[in-house]
């Protein structure tokens, strides 16, 4: 699963109501994320890998 942090458009390796491959926790500003089904393109570890 992906999720889409809106305000940057970058998608992350998780869900929303977690935290992301790379250590971001979506709870944080909720609105501002959204389960999707796009490529994951953070490059980060753990996200990226």
């Amino acid at each position: 699963m992906a999720v889409k942090h809106l305000p940057s458009g970058i998608v992350h390796n998780g869900t929303k109501g977690g935290t992301t491959g790379c250590g971001t926790n979506t709870n944080e500003k909720s609105s501002h994320w959204e389960n999707t089904s796009s490529k994951i393109s953070c490059d980060k570890n753990g996200c990226k890998n």
